[in-house]
């Protein structure tokens, strides 16, 4: 249930995406004419790695994960360049997962083969829907088809494969979204990070909600759409072991993911990159620089981070909480004892009562009456 105790993992963004989606809030930009740029930007990357290994000495690395944006963008020699580096940097246990998430386009399948010989073991694909009217209107730049052919290519190339999906769309009925399911099943997928569509403020979908355009399913739907979800994958042995994520078996899950829920340190590399580092025995939060000019410029004048926030005890037992608590194998009961909560009174023994939170040989976890809500549940135990 543990990772090695000093375990280190990597996050890389990659800004990059031929097309904004309208529901997008990371911090993304268009690819069009900015190949110089992206060069300039590798550079950084391998710079920023060796600064910060620089600073927190050599650690046993566990992870990488390639983010963004569309790293499926990134040239595999960039790609091989970074893991490259990272171990030299850093020992390893034996091999390693690196996980790079792509998007199902026919071009970005063309480039599967030699991202596998970059390193990547792990492929995450976006391909969000099968239908095309949804992806329309998600302003993705694939097709259904586009999608079943990058699946099948991938299958040849990766050990590990998982697929977003998301759900709760305009019009979406819940046999629609169990066909989708299904489809990802026969599909052969071992991890599925299904998603229930959130309206951001600020993106292009919050501006059009705000208007009137059109509406989101309302709560019952959603929930009944969340319950097929869990039918569905639940029958095919899939496990919920966090709130959006499902893996059949233990070896399917996400060993990137579980080092963070679990409060592990990692290094957030690229523009807007966060991380978490225990810098001279201090839980420490890390923020890139967020445009990919002020990145560069930063790391080149080794200012790494825009931001660098020492976390009290407090925060830091707050934080893994939080975390901790959308996973399955939860908390910790001595860590919720840190901020002074306890299972005999107080919220903690309320949402207990209620049904909400379980205790089992000394780790509290959210029941599946819990999970849907667990925003609400962690306001209530920590507010």
């Amino acid at each position: 249930m543990t990772d090695t105790p000093d375990g280190l993992a990597l996050y890389v963004h990659w800004p990059y995406c031929a097309r904004i989606c309208p529901y997008c809030d990371f911090n993304v930009v268009r690819a069009r004419g900015r190949e110089a740029e992206m060069a300039g930007l590798v550079a950084a990357l391998l710079t920023d790695l060796e600064a910060q290994a620089t600073r927190i000495g050599p650690r046993p690395l566990v992870s990488i994960f390639f983010g963004g944006g569309t790293p499926s963008l990134m040239p595999p020699e960039a790609v091989a360049a970074v893991v490259q580096r990272a171990r030299s940097l850093f020992p390893m246990p034996g091999d390693i997962e690196v996980t790079l998430e792509a998007n199902p386009t026919d071009a970005e399948a063309d480039r599967f083969a030699a991202l596998a010989g970059a390193g990547v073991t792990r492929l995450s694909l976006g391909v969000q829907s099968l239908d095309d009217a949804a992806l329309r209107f998600l302003g993705r730049n694939h097709s259904g088809a586009e999608a079943r052919r990058a699946v099948a290519l991938a299958a040849r190339h990766f050990q590990r494969l998982s697929i977003d999906l998301i759900y709760a769309r305009p019009g979406q009925t819940v046999s629609d979204w169990t066909r989708e399911l299904l489809w990802a099943l026969e599909s052969g997928f071992e991890h599925i990070s299904p998603y229930q569509l959130t309206i951001e403020p600020g993106t292009a979908f919050g501006r059009a909600v705000a208007r009137g355009a059109w509406t989101p399913p309302d709560d019952d739907l959603a929930a009944d759409l969340y319950e097929a979800t869990q039918s569905v994958l639940g029958s095919a042995g899939f496990e919920a072991y966090e709130v959006s994520n499902h893996a059949r078996g233990v070896a399917a899950r996400s060993i990137h993911n579980l080092h963070v829920w679990r409060g592990g340190d990692y290094l957030g590399l690229g523009p807007g990159g966060h991380g978490r580092l225990t810098l001279d025995g201090v839980r420490t939060a890390t923020v890139a620089h967020r445009g990919v000019a002020d990145y560069v410029a930063g790391v080149g004048s080794g200012t790494l981070w825009a931001e660098q926030t020492a976390l009290s005890l407090v925060e830091a037992a707050e934080e893994r909480v939080l975390l901790g608590l959308r996973t399955v194998e939860g908390v910790p009961l001595a860590m919720l004892a840190e901020l002074g909560l306890g299972p005999a009174d107080g919220p903690l023994a309320q949402l207990i009562e209620d049904g909400f939170l379980v205790l089992s040989e000394g780790r509290v976890a959210a029941t599946a009456r819990g999970r849907p809500m667990l925003d609400s549940v962690l306001k209530a135990l920590l507010t």
